[in-house]
């Protein structure tokens, strides 16, 4: 059981998701996502929009991303992280983990319950999209996702 930290940072709005982490298809382990830091760098504005947390089964088009590891003895991640897509992941239909309505002032940090992480299964390109569906033309936004990868 190892854990990783992913940045993930949209700064062109030609998608609505800002990154997604995925199950590797070549070696699958399970992922669970137990904390993840959510807000946006740009000039401050008044501007509501939603954060959302989506099961996907496919990579999105984007950016690679290496997981750092929490503990430097620990091996390089096997999941998949993207960012500043221009093509989002394959959404799974109903399966929203989370939504979060939010400012753009506002930074936000989510910590999940010992036991309620949100879980990919170990099936390749499984995974969790961080997006934010109601903020097409909000364009510096981050999201930093710590991952326990089984």
């Amino acid at each position: 059981m190892a854990r990783y930290a992913v940045e993930m940072n949209r700064t062109a709005s030609t998608s609505l998701s800002v990154g997604n982490i995925t199950v590797d298809a070549t070696t699958p382990r399970r992922i669970k996502l137990y904390d993840i830091l959510l807000g946006s760098e740009a000039t401050p504005a008044d501007n509501a929009f939603l954060w959302q947390l989506q099961r996907s089964t496919s990579v999105g088009t984007g950016s690679s991303v290496t997981p750092t590891a929490l503990d430097p003895a620990d091996a390089a991640s096997l999941f998949d992280a993207v960012e500043n897509l221009t093509v989002d992941p394959t959404l799974t239909a109903g399966a929203i983990l989370m939504s979060l309505p939010l400012n753009q002032r506002a930074s936000f940090r989510w910590v999940a319950a010992p036991g309620s992480e949100l879980v990919a299964p170990a099936t390749a390109n499984n995974g969790i999209a961080i997006r934010t569906p109601t903020a097409t033309g909000l364009v510096a936004i981050t999201s930093t996702a710590y991952i326990d990868e089984q």
